[in-house]
């Protein structure tokens, strides 16, 4: 055993960082006898499965604002979001139901939108035909309902999963965008298996505990259990247990179950945007991390969260360029002639 070897076992537990001991990339033990095509692919298809009643992630809470409104595409269709006076959210199509002029160019008076065309106003009564869609802001992403796209039995409210309280955590969302489709997303993230060779750089020490059967298995038992170790240095790690679930078609949840931030959660929605100038489909990753953590220390991080936010997003898409790879090559060979 080498010294960093030995100085990890004597290391004491209470400690939430850890020194990493000494590996090489390729001495790791490999993955893919674990890791069973059929395995994940029967996890994605009962993911699927599950209803979402047509609501789809498109923005952060906090990208949506009153002072100016917010342009998004979901599923091809154009839409516009933006805040009432009560900082309610809003959202509706994307075009001025006049001469078509792009609400995303409009201006925000009185909690209205008023179209820089011809001075149309629109508000949350509608007129003319436009009329805002079902929406809803859980305060940290923003959802809209599209009844004809999702094709489902709506639902009131999104499928939103069990997090942290805001007040004792710290929250960041980035949004990436692959030539892909949100199975590939989802796909990507029911491997659990690749962590530590395609992430070496944020993961370490990983092994899964323990991973659903290819058959029916009810909802409660449908997760993934993983040890890893998040590296937060070349030389030190966070060791922690975490689950991989799918609350929604569209969603994967890591949520840690023991360890340091235990119940902290990394959100990661997939919404599709419509087909790109290619013809070939994009999708939006919108990942929301919501770190929490019972130490009298986290404070200091909740009160330097506008500093912490670009670093989570930054840490997020580190990841996500890799693993967008890997999405987008599991779309071209799944759609190959």
């Amino acid at each position: 055993m080498d010294v960093r070897s030995a100085l990890y076992e004597r290391w004491p537990r209470r400690w939430p960082v850890r020194p990493l001991p000494a590996e090489r990339w390729a001495a790791q033990e490999p993955t893919y006898r674990d890791a069973s095509p059929a395995l994940i692919e029967a996890a994605t298809k009962r993911a699927q499965a599950r209803p979402a009643g047509n609501w789809f992630v498109f923005a952060a809470s906090r990208e949506v604002r009153a002072d100016r409104p917010f342009g998004a595409r979901v599923g091809g269709i154009e839409l516009v979001a933006w805040r009432d006076r009560d900082g309610r959210l809003l959202v509706g199509p994307g075009a001025c139901p006049h001469l078509g002029a792009p609400l995303a160019q409009a201006r925000v008076e009185c909690g209205r939108l008023v179209c820089r065309w011809h001075g149309l106003p629109l508000g949350a009564e509608g007129r003319f035909g436009w009329s805002p869609l079902p929406s809803h802001d859980d305060g940290v992403l923003a959802w809209v309902r599209l009844d004809r796209l999702g094709g489902e039995p709506p639902l009131d409210r999104p499928v939103v999963p069990r997090r942290p309280a805001a007040a004792t955590a710290v929250d960041a969302v980035a949004t990436m965008v692959g030539s892909c489709e949100p199975v590939d997303v989802v796909a990507n993230r029911l491997d659990p298996w690749h962590g530590a060779w395609f992430h070496p750089y944020s993961f370490s020490r990983l092994r899964v505990v323990s991973a659903p059967g290819e058959g029916d298995v009810p909802e409660e038992e449908d997760r993934f259990l993983v040890d890893v170790t998040f590296r937060v240095g070349r030389r030190l790690g966070v060791p922690v247990r975490a689950e991989f679930t799918c609350p929604e078609p569209r969603t994967v949840l890591m949520r840690i179950v023991e360890g340091e931030g235990a119940g902290s959660v990394v959100e990661t929605h997939a919404t599709p945007l419509g087909p790109g100038p290619d013809g070939r489909p994009r999708t939006a990753v919108v990942e929301a991390t919501v770190a929490s953590s019972p130490r009298p220390g986290f404070a200091v991080a909740r009160a330097a969260a506008p500093a912490l936010r670009p670093v989570m997003r930054w840490a997020a898409a580190r990841l996500w360029k890799d693993d967008l790879a890997y999405a987008e090559r599991r779309y071209h060979l799944r759609t190959a002639p």
